[in-house]
């Protein structure tokens, strides 16, 4: 839907759920390094919007969402799209003169569940270290005690209480998570038609195991023939899935097919949450185009003609997208400026060094870094047209104005087709 979205549009938020510090803590150490700070940010103000009965917040518009968080319109619907995206926040939209909408706030996982969710835990992963990640885990584990030398007294609750006309019964306001909305990433109908019958049991399939199954397609980036191969390994001797074999079959599938590695954010694109709106046919706005429709694998293996990267240079990818948390257009920006800059070098300490100030300060889009960079090689360089050669085309400010000639046009018509 083509939906305006300004200032003037009023919003109310309605509380689906039971909001806790516990909650809060959850947003900041699980949500935030996949969702980014200003989308926790919007959560927490919606979360303050709500009036003192905790269930519905009076009318606001859109333009005190701008005040409190300090940025602009556009960000703020991108950061709503993550909080939908990823589970915490359900909107509804009525057209009218202003515009209306209502905002539904739902739970963070808690850490137990988010820990066990195969995308979750993955991407999190991903996205801080293994380091932190194992800090993390350590944080939230519950210490376990030794009671067998204990014998338990609690008291039950009909030992406790007798029935009374004083008690009465009232609907309360529960805990409540949004599952993940996401489309199948498999074929459920060639999926199941792919199994023989006497294998697999009817009633195999039932909600939460196609759940998994698309869980553990997208993170793992399996088809529905080869998650046919697997299911068949999971499968017991009533025909039901077992679901933690399907877990571990689905990691030893993919490790047994990239070397033993596990999923990385190396082969994906930029979300698209954090895409430039379509329709820029400038060079510049085509050349974004490339940085946020190409994984940063498949860049680094253009600027290689073809051949594959390094060991070095794949590990240097992974730091600036798991460690140092870059998105994958921004991380395109960084390769392309230091290659270019480097005689096609990638200078370990010169890159965690632009990397770090990018992370500072907030990049998140290609846009963005190529406007940062822009900008500091000004500070340094009295005469810029001195180091034309040795910069990147996109530094040229008029770029933005220029029409693409033909073979530049079939050179990046041909590297979006590839990686598109």
């Amino acid at each position: 839907m083509d939906i305006s979205f300004l200032p003037a549009d009023k919003y109310m938020v309605i509380n689906k759920t039971i909001l806790s510090e516990i909650d809060r803590k959850n947003l900041v150490n699980l949500y935030e390094p996949i969702i980014g700070s200003l989308a926790v940010s919007l959560y927490l103000t919606l979360w303050r919007d709500l009036e003192r009965f905790n269930i519905v917040s009076i009318e606001y518009t859109h333009h005190h969402l701008m005040t409190i968080l300090k940025s602009n319109l556009d960000d703020i619907k991108k950061s709503r799209i993550a909080l939908e995206g990823i589970g915490l926040l359900r909107t509804y939209y009525e057209k009218g003169e202003p515009n209306n909408y209502v905002y539904e706030l739902y739970s963070p996982l808690n850490a137990k569940e988010f820990f066990a969710n195969p995308i979750f835990s993955v991407v999190l992963y991903n996205n801080i270290g293994s380091y932190e990640y194992e800090l993390l885990k350590k944080e939230y584990q519950i210490m376990k005690f030794d009671l067998k030398n204990f014998t338990e007294i609690t008291s039950r609750f009909d030992e406790s209480y007798t029935s009374s006309s004083e008690f009465y019964t009232f609907e309360a306001i529960g805990r409540n998570t949004l599952p993940l909305n996401m489309q199948d990433q498999v074929d459920f109908d060639l999926l199941m038609s792919s199994l023989p019958k006497g294998l697999i049991n009817e009633k195999a399939f039932n909600k939460k195991v196609k759940e998994l199954i698309n869980q553990l397609a997208l993170i793992y980036d399996i088809d529905t023939l080869k998650m046919v191969e697997i299911l068949r390994m999971t499968l017991n001797e009533k025909g039901f899935i077992d679901k933690e074999a399907l877990r571990i079959q689905t990691r030893k599938y993919y490790q047994y097919n990239n070397q033993g590695r596990l999923p990385t954010l190396i082969y994906r694109t930029q979300p698209t949450y954090l895409k430039s709106p379509s329709g820029d046919s400038s060079k510049r706005g085509k050349i974004i185009e490339v940085f946020e429709n190409t994984s940063p694998y498949d860049f680094l293996v253009s600027k290689y003609k073809g051949a594959n990267p390094t060991n070095r240079d794949l590990r240097i990818l992974e730091q600036l997208l798991i460690d140092v948390g870059l998105t994958p257009s921004v991380t395109n920006v960084l390769i392309d400026y230091v290659l270019k800059k480097n005689n096609n070098k990638l200078n370990q300490a010169f890159i965690e060094t632009i990397a770090g100030q990018w992370k500072r300060l907030g990049v998140k889009t290609a846009k963005e870094a190529m406007e940062v960079a822009e900008k500091e090689h000004k500070k340094y360089t009295k005469n810029i047209k001195e180091n034309d050669k040795n910069m990147p085309v996109w530094f040229n400010k008029n770029i933005s104005k220029e029409q693409l000639n033909e073979e530049e046009e079939e050179d990046l018509k041909n590297l979006l087709e590839k990686y598109h």
